[in-house]
């Protein structure tokens, strides 16, 4: 294990300082400060290395959580880069962006504050890239099977990694002009800088993998002749439907889904241009919505100069403790204040939103909100508690229902299940032979680590059907649903 009594000698987690909110309102860049090494070994060296490690069981990676904390705080980080990619394809992503269920799961945070295991893994990956130790990893042969992956998300791209090294030529399609998914394009630099992606992606192209951007398939190639021109067939193009709000009003022009205005801003930031912008500068923002998509709204309209920012929930704002009804190891659900939040603006509980209402030119000046109150388990509007708030532009961020089903059901013929989701097997296998389904398009949305898990698992089951036989590990089965107790 690392140090035997480190848990002892520091009881409190230690993290890398946010940068001053005034200082960073004025860029893009990441909001955290470059980590202290003293005090990276030190939090590393509170793993217990615990004979039964729930962090396992709160990660659907399998990452081996316990190993990599002990090399780090014996310095030895290439050895740790080496455990921590046995598991991870990118823990420079996961280390970003998860919201770390690992840590929920650890044993420690029983009686004291968990390890700082996503700090940990960031620091892993990010001095390998400092120090040239992440290499392109060709594979040794090539099977002269060719595999088509549709959709460069993290689901995407961890199956291309697989088969690519697995000897496989494989061309992964994206509808963009860049590759990357809702990880160029979704994510804004605040919360990852696309340096991160780009690193990954020059390793990736070394290896092999082919890219293929402004391709949509299903428009500029039809889905039956990429099977015929492919051996096999990943659909990983994510959970992209929105949950939408058909309340009066929703039509008046103001009112726009959280991608499109999340969208626009990071293309901006890849010195794209944009007609018809959605901008907040200057204007009354509300976000509705309390995830981390209307936190990502949050933090870009407090970049954009917005006059105000208020984020809405229609249900109970979560307690600051662990509820009874969610013990350990179960991830709770808690009230969190993410860097947006903290930037700014005001956050509305059990605030269920009515209507939006119109100015004299015809654009959304104002929505009209109640209170939520609870009826036979429904949340629905308090009569008489209704009021209006000021509001020039408002951004729907309320999740995502699936993907999007027209050229998948019209030509591929994939069934769907009832939450909207590409049917498929215990190999990840649609109903059309050799087309097989990973992360949130058939699993419907989720975590990223549970999208690169199941590109790994698979990119395993595509690997099988392809030669007979696989080597390529698979961490879950389409029909896991968590990995909470």
């Amino acid at each position: 294990m690392a140090d035997p009594k480190g848990f002892l000698k520091t009881t409190e987690r230690e993290l890398p300082a946010r940068r001053p909110v005034a200082i960073r309102l004025m860029d893009w860049k990441e909001v955290y400060e470059q980590g202290d090494s003293a005090v990276l070994k030190r939090q590393a060296g509170r793993c217990m290395d615990c004979g039964v490690p729930f962090c396992h069981q709160g990660c659907p990676l399998g990452n081996l959580i316990p190993e990599w904390n002990d090399l780090v705080w014996r310095d030895e980080g290439r050895a740790a880069i080496e455990r921590l990619h046995a598991t991870n394809n990118f823990p420079e992503f996961t280390g970003r962006l998860c919201p770390a269920p690992c840590e929920s799961s650890c044993v420690l945070g029983i009686n004291q504050p968990a390890v700082t295991i996503k700090q940990v893994e960031v620091s892993i990956i990010d001095q390998a890239f400092a120090k040239g130790w992440v290499q392109p990893q060709p594979p040794g042969r090539l099977t002269g099977k060719t595999v088509a992956v549709v959709g460069s998300g993290p689901a995407g791209l961890a199956a291309a990694q697989q088969l690519t090294r697995a000897g496989h030529t494989v061309a992964v399609f994206e509808r963009d002009d860049r590759i990357g998914g809702l990880l160029r394009y979704g994510i804004p630099d605040f919360k990852m800088e696309k340096k991160h992606l780009e690193l990954r992606l020059a390793q990736m192209t070394a290896e092999g993998t082919r890219f293929r951007a402004n391709v949509n398939i299903g428009v500029d190639i039809t889905w039956d002749d990429l099977r015929a021109r492919y051996d096999a067939v990943v659909v990983a193009t994510g959970a992209m439907v929105p949950r939408d709000l058909p309340i009066p009003g929703r039509d008046l022009p103001g009112v726009h889904f959280a991608m499109e205005y999340l969208v626009q801003q990071n293309k901006i930031g890849a010195g794209g241009s944009i007609e018809a912008r959605i901008d907040a500068e200057g204007k009354h923002v509300v976000v509705l919505g309390g995830g981390d998509t209307g936190a990502d709204c949050i933090g870009t309209a407090h970049r954009q100069l917005a006059a105000s920012v208020t984020n809405l929930a229609i249900g109970k704002q979560p307690g600051t403790t662990r509820p009874e009804s969610q013990p350990w190891p179960i991830s709770p659900t808690l009230f969190e204040v993410s860097s947006a939040h903290e930037e700014g603006g005001t956050r509305q509980y059990l605030a269920s939103t009515v209507e939006f209402l119109t100015n004299d030119f015809g654009e959304v000046r104002a929505i009209r909100i109640a209170e939520t109150e609870y009826l036979d388990g429904r949340r629905v509007p308090k009569a008489g508690s209704e009021r209006e708030i000021p509001a020039d532009l408002v951004l729907l961020a309320m999740g995502f229902t699936g993907p999007e089903q027209d050229d998948l059901g019209h030509q591929l013929k994939v069934p769907f299940d009832e939450r909207g989701n590409v049917e498929r097997d215990e190999n990840y296998q649609t109903s059309q032979e050799g087309v097989f389904v990973a992360g949130d398009a058939g699993r419907g949305q989720s975590l990223i680590v549970w999208a690169i898990a199941e590109g790994r698992a698979a990119a395993a089951s595509v690997d099988a059907f392809l030669e007979g036989q696989t080597q390529l590990p698979s961490p879950v089965k389409p029909t896991d649903r968590s990995f909470a107790l």
